[in-house]
């Protein structure tokens, strides 16, 4: 796959309600789509809103009611600050996702997840079987013993404290070159990947350390739906052996590396990544 999407209409969706959770936590829950079609969960990455899907929503919501909702510390969402011993994890935001999906009164859903995502999505899919239907994991890590970090390198770019270098940097592990061109350069690319500009920097070190504790390494042999496992053949930032890894571990599960891919490839590369994605979805 190698062609790349420009820019879509941004469907944002609108906002339904709010999922209010026992400890108070109110999740801003989002919503396009025919509301009697199936229902499609959509998971952004690590430090993002629902905003992580604007330029793809719209792909989906003409067969799917999609579903989005923004993370605790992100988006228009919110949440009390978690008890040292119950920090926030990719199991309890999947117990969140799972309080959405009930709360618009469906028991079953389609996932599409990606990055941090992709690790709150193999949570639901270990917890509520009964609940996914069929699993999209894209660009992401399976934690513990079958996860593999980026470089040192890579890690030490990011932590880069002038911010135009820090933003040099993540423009290039989501982007390609070629891309980044085609928009007039690095000032002028969508930075809707990039992470929510209102979140605080103590929840955003809080969706850091999601990413870095997940490990459903040892289970994942648990997810019984249908699952497909997608990554960007030239992603630094989460190594392509992670997919290779996560697809040898679920049972049945598919795997589509995306040549030239990187982090992003799913927004890049939509025009061809969604058509497959979908194709999958519909089962």
């Amino acid at each position: 796959m190698d062609e790349r999407g420009k820019p879509g209409r941004a469907g944002d969706g609108e906002l339904r309600a709010w999922t209010t959770r026992p400890d108070g936590a109110r999740l801003a829950v989002q919503l396009d789509g025919p509301r009697t079609a199936p229902l499609l969960l959509l998971l952004p990455g690590q430090r993002n809103s629902h905003h992580w899907w604007d330029r793809l929503r719209d792909d989906f919501a003409r067969d799917w009611l999609t579903v989005t909702f923004d993370y605790r510390g992100a988006g228009t969402t919110t949440a009390p600050a978690p008890p040292r011993r119950r920090a926030w994890s990719s199991t309890s935001f999947a117990a969140d996702a799972a309080a959405v999906v009930e709360s618009l009164g469906h028991e079953r859903a389609d996932v599409y997840a990606t990055s941090m995502g992709g690790r709150v999505a193999q949570e639901l899919a270990i917890a509520r079987p009964d609940m996914v239907r069929r699993m999209v994991l894209g660009c992401t890590a399976p934690g513990g013993a079958g996860a593999v970090r980026s470089e040192k390198s890579v890690r030490r770019a990011l932590a880069d404290p002038d911010p135009e270098e820090r933003l040099r940097t993540t423009v290039d592990l989501f982007y390609t070159p070629e891309y980044v061109e085609s928009f007039g350069g690095v000032e002028a690319v969508p930075r809707h990947l990039f992470g929510d500009p209102g979140m605080s920097s103590a929840d955003a070190r809080r969706h850091l350390r999601i990413s870095r504790r997940h490990d459903a390494w040892e289970r994942l042999d648990q997810i019984v739906c249908p699952t497909l496992v997608m990554h960007g053949t030239e992603d630094l930032m989460t190594p392509k052996v992670n997919a290779e890894n996560i697809a040898d571990r679920i049972p049945g599960a598919e795997i589509e590396l995306v040549e030239g891919g990187r982090h992003g490839y799913f927004d890049e590369l939509r025009t061809a990544v969604t058509p497959t994605v979908a194709s999958f979805l519909r089962g």
